[in-house]
Parts: structure tokens; C-alpha cells; sequence
């Protein structure tokens, strides 16, 4: 038995599971053991500190598999930004399955991509913007509750709601990303609408993971209590795991006056992405999701698909099914 959803039909993938495209995580060897598995995985394109260098990692992803995988394309405002349009371009190029888009309004790269025949995704925090993507032609949304790693929006509504209320709205097929991480939530993520779940913290937790072990091991320690949120008086919260620096930076933040450049040098992303090279899991800020709370191991993506899905579907056939009479 196997669980067959749209979006197992749409990725062309066996398992309706897919990992997050993080930032220093999502790179080639985590991408291929994912896709490998019967997931998707995804490589994150801002890792790569060019586009030229985003094309040799989709290369060397192809070589290290043969099943469907896809970029991650985050779109956001900054002083300097990425050359976005470039990245866009290689992925075009490159002719990668699937892309997913996050972050600022995508109309133009969807465009773009669309045009190219790719498949497109379309990460969004709030039932508006999914219907706003929806409306632009994407194949498929990620629907993030506040329960995520990384940005979860200023809305605070986690996935028990915000789920519910995606399948009341939209009529594009969605996963179910924030918080999921074992067969139960899968099911959950089924029951509520969702045609998969999306894992980022789950998958940062795998032997295959290109990050230190330490922060492995920290995440297998931590608990549900184990996150921070992250620059709130900006309006740009951010879930992170809950160490030092992020205390430190909470705590400056509690002053009605604070202003970014307080806390500026703690949380410099150079100073994240040593984190997961040196595994000095205070050193910097780190995303985590609340999923934290629910592992307990470090598995082999390949084990860790098989667990999920084979939990999940022992749930639906037995225990759930014994509940209609």
C-alpha cells in the first residue's frame, strides 16, 4: 500500500512528503537521499553564492539521482538583493522538475517558469496569499503554519486552523508544511486537507544532512519548549532553535526602543551558517520548527520516509478504520 494523493501524481513521486529548501541545508546530498526515497527533495538556490554555482549543484544533484527533485527560490526585499532573475534563469535552463517559490509576490518568475513547463509551488503563510498565488497558475501551495521553522508571517495561526481554512478556499492542491515530522502528523496534515506534508527540521535531523552532528544531537535533545521567535518589533518573526545567542537577542529586544542595529552582529548569517559547519550550536542563530519537540533520532532519509509513511498508513488502515462502525 502506498499513499497516492495530487501530489504524488503532480511531483511524480511515490511518498507525499517533501523537504524544506533551508538555507546551508538544502544542497545536494540532502536533496538526492530525499528524492532518492520516494520524497522530493529540494536544494535551496540563495546557498549557492552564485547562479553559475546554483547550476553546478543541480548538476551534481542529478548525478546522485535519477527521481524528481526541485529548487527553492526564496524572494525578499533587501538592500543588496540576490540577482534573483539570474538564479531563476539557471533553474530554467537546467530544466529542473519543480521550483518553489517563497517570500515576496512571484507573478513574474512563475511566469517565467510556467512558461519553461516546470512545476511550480508556491510557499505561502496565510489563506490571502495562497489565493493570490493560486491565481497566478501554480500547480501547488505550501500552506505554512506558525508552527515552522524560519518566516511563519505576524498572523500567529497554527496549522490546526490555518490548514482547515486552506481547504475551504482554495481549489489548488496544498501540503501542509510547520510542525510535521512523523506518520501522525501526516495523517493529521490528510484529515485537515493537505495532499502531503513539507519537513524542513525533520530532514535537518538525517545522517544525510550536511550539517555538523552536534546540531543533529541538540535538536534530538531538544523539546517542544526549544524555539525562540525572533524579531517580532520588525514584523519579521523568525522561528529559531532556542540558544544562547537567540536568548541574548530576545532580551534586547525586550527594550521598547530597540532598533535592528542592536542586535545586528548576533544575528549575522555567517555567523548561522558556522553554526552548522563547527557545530557550535550557540555561535549563531540556527532555524528550528517547533517539530523539535517530536524527534528522537537521526535516521537515514530512506528509514525516516519508510518510518512515516508506513506509520501513516497503519494509522488509516487500522486505527482510524476501527473507528467507523
Amino acid at each position: 500500500m502506498v499513499i497516492a494523493t495530487r501530489i504524488t501524481q503532480i511531483l511524480g513521486i511515490k511518498h507525499p512528503i517533501v523537504q524544506g529548501g533551508m538555507t546551508h541545508v538544502g544542497r545536494a546530498e540532502l536533496a538526492s537521499a530525499v528524492s532518492n526515497a520516494g520524497a522530493l527533495g529540494i536544494i535551496t538556490a540563495l546557498t549557492q553564492p552564485t547562479p553559475e554555482a546554483l547550476r553546478q549543484e543541480i548538476r551534481r544533484t542529478r548525478d546522485m539521482t535519477d527521481k524528481p527533485f526541485g529548487v527553492n527560490l526564496t524572494i525578499l526585499p533587501a538592500i543588496k538583493p540576490p540577482p534573483y532573475m539570474e538564479y531563476a534563469k539557471v533553474i530554467v535552463e537546467e530544466r529542473v522538475p519543480v521550483v518553489e517559490t517563497a517570500g515576496n509576490n512571484p507573478r513574474e518568475f512563475v511566469r517565467m517558469f510556467k512558461d519553461a513547463g516546470l512545476t511550480t509551488i508556491h510557499k505561502a503563510v496565510a489563506v490571502k496569499h495562497a489565493i493570490s498565488a493560486q491565481k497566478m497558475g501554480v500547480d501547488i501551495l505550501s500552506i505554512d503554519g506558525f508552527e515552522c521553522a524560519g518566516h511563519p508571517g505576524e498572523d500567529d495561526i497554527p496549522g490546526l486552523i490555518l490548514l482547515n481554512k486552506a481547504a475551504q478556499k482554495l481549489e489548488t492542491p496544498f501540503i501542509a508544511s510547520g510542525g510535521f515530522a512523523d506518520g501522525r502528523g501526516l495523517v493529521a496534515a490528510l484529515a485537515l486537507g493537505a495532499q502531503g506534508i513539507n519537513m524542513g527540521t525533520r530532514f535537518m535531523c538525517t545522517e544525510e544532512a550536511p550539517i555538523h552532528r552536534n546540531i543533529k544531537e541538540a535538536i534530538v535533545e531538544a523539546d517542544e519548549k526549544s524555539t525562540a521567535l525572533l524579531y517580532r518589533p520588525f514584523r519579521n518573526t523568525a522561528r529559531v532553535f532556542k540558544n544562547e545567542v537567540a536568548i541574548e537577542v530576545n532580551r534586547r529586544e525586550a527594550n521598547p526602543d530597540v532598533k535592528f542595529d542592536d542586535i545586528k552582529e548576533l544575528v549575522a548569517g555567517t555567523r548561522g551558517r558556522q553554526s552548522y559547519i563547527t557545530g557550535d550550536k550557540d555561535y549563531g542563530v540556527w532555524s528550528a520548527g517547533l517539530a523539535v519537540g517530536l524527534i528522537n533520532d537521526i535516521p537515514t532519509c530512506e528509514e525516516l520516509v519508510n518510518r512515516i509513511t508506513a506509520d501513516a498508513e497503519n494509522i488509516i488502515r487500522n486505527d482510524l478504520a476501527k473507528l467507523v462502525q
